[in-house]
C-alpha cells in the first residue's frame, strides 16, 4: 500500500515498551510502503552490529543538548539513563521528498510530537504480557538481569499511559499479525490526510 496520497507527508509515531518488537515492524512498514524510517540521534553506545547514520546517529551527550539548545530536535526525552531524539532535518529531508517518516520513539516523544504535529497518526505496540515481554528481553542476550527488572516496570507505565496518548493500540502476539494490524491502520489513516 502507498501511504503518501496527498502531496503533504505525514508523521506515523510507532512506540512500545523495549523488546516488544518495535524496530521488526517499522523495518517491515518501511519496505511495505513508500514511507522512509526516521533514523534518532541517541547518547547510548551502538550495540554490536548497530550502525551510525543507519540505526542511530550516535552522539556526545553535549553535542545532543547543544541541538536541543538550538532547537534541532523535533522531539527528544531520557530513556534508561541516555538521551534519545529526532533530528529535525530528519523530518524536513521527509516532507521535502515527500514521502512519510516514521519515527520509533517512546511514549515522552510521541507526546511532544501530539503537541508539534496533531495529524500525526500515534501507534503504541503492547506485548502479550509483562511475562512474555520478560523472556522476549532476557532471549536477547544483550540485556542484564536489573536491567530487564528497570525495562519491565518502564514497560508497565508506558502500557498503562498509552490508551491516553496514542491514537492506536496494536498487540503484538503474532508478528505478521502485527504488522497487516499496522499497515490496516495507516491504510485507514491515508484518506483522512490533508495537506498542509
Amino acid at each position: 500500500p502507498s501511504l503518501n496520497t496527498s502531496p503533504s507527508s505525514n508523521l506515523i509515531v510507532i512506540s512500545g515498551p523495549s523488546g516488544v518488537g518495535k524496530t521488526t515492524i517499522v523495518d517491515e512498514v518501511v519496505q511495505r510502503t513508500d514511507s522512509r524510517y526516521s533514523v534518532s540521534a541517541t547518547t547510548k553506545s551502538p550495540r554490536k552490529g548497530e550502525i551510525d547514520g543507519i540505526d542511530y546517529h550516535f552522539v556526545t551527550e553535549e553535542a545532543f543538548r547543544d541541538a536541543v539548545d538550538h532547537g534541532l530536535m523535533l522531539e527528544w526525552a531520557e530513556y534508561a539513563g541516555y538521551l534519545y531524539g529526532t533530528p529535525e532535518r530528519e523530518v524536513q529531508a521527509a516532507f521535502d521528498d515527500q514521502v512519510n517518516l516514521i519515527l520509533n520513539i517512546e511514549i515522552e516523544g510521541a507526546k511532544q510530537i501530539r503537541q508539534s504535529h496533531p495529524d500525526a497518526v500515534l501507534i503504541f505496540i503492547n506485548p502479550p504480557s509483562l511475562d512474555e515481554l520478560a523472556k522476549r528481553l532476557s532471549g536477547r542476550g544483550d540485556t542484564a538481569p536489573d536491567d530487564i527488572e528497570r525495562r519491565l516496570s518502564v514497560a508497565a507505565g508506558e502500557m498503562a499511559e498509552a490508551p491516553a496518548v496514542y491514537d492506536h493500540i496494536v498487540e503484538n502476539v503474532d508478528l505478521e499479525r502485527a504488522v497487516d494490524e499496522v499497515l490496516g491502520i495507516l491504510g485507514e489513516e491515508d484518506t483522512e490526510f490533508t495537506v498542509q
